[in-house]
């Protein structure tokens, strides 16, 4: 493995899920959102879709020459159900029929990862797949729900660990790609550009 100890790493995300996971796995990622135009990208299935974006956002941070040299993490989520990608809902009558048509069935979230090695000048990216079997909560548990606000700023319109928490019976696949990012797959993925997570970690404190 190269010695990176010391790099700087970039979360190109305003999630602060994802932040939260990383941190939580020990390493200090500085935050810089991409202000890509999500709308303004396409892809034939969702998971393609979910992986265009996160290359889009890693790459557009990557080319800032403020974060030369650093090691870029672009991630996207979106639900795939139907066939169809969903992402947040743009009101609550939106969030509210995503919820009655979800309701006792399973969608596969689909996450984007996208790491760019602005030293090597070279990225890798994947996508992490996490079957997700929903509940069946009321019309009026689903209504108090989207009155809460939190389905119309997450993917898929719900949280693993929020308050749609309880709505959810159960997941096949890594849970930490369902509230955002997949610790073993950037794992994997930093290894591919020859670099140990644990040559990331932040000091203990």
């Amino acid at each position: 493995m190269t010695a990176t100890r010391g790099r700087r790493l970039v979360l190109a995300s305003q999630s602060p899920a994802r932040l939260g996971l990383l941190r939580q796995a020990g390493l200090a990622p500085e935050v810089i959102v991409s202000g890509v135009d999500e709308d303004a990208v396409t892809a034939p299935t969702p998971a393609e879709l979910a992986l265009a974006l996160a290359e889009a956002k890693a790459s557009v941070v990557a080319a800032k020459p403020d974060v030369q040299g650093a090691l870029v993490i672009g991630c996207d989520s979106v639900l795939e159900l139907d066939g169809r990608a969903l992402g947040k809902p743009t009101d609550t009558e939106e969030a509210t029929a995503r919820w009655k048509a979800m309701r006792g069935r399973a969608g596969v979230l689909q996450t984007g990862h996208c790491i760019w090695d602005t030293e090597a000048k070279r990225y890798v990216s994947a996508t992490a797949s996490t079957v997700v079997r929903f509940g069946d909560p009321s019309d009026e548990e689903i209504a108090a729900y989207v009155a809460s606000g939190e389905p119309l700023h997450v993917a898929g319109a719900f949280t693993l660990d929020g308050r749609s928490a309880p709505f959810i019976e159960g997941i096949d696949g890594d849970h930490g790609n369902v509230i955002g990012i997949s610790l073993p797959l950037v794992r994997k993925l930093l290894a591919e550009l020859g670099v140990g997570i644990t040559e990331l970690w932040a000091p203990a404190e």
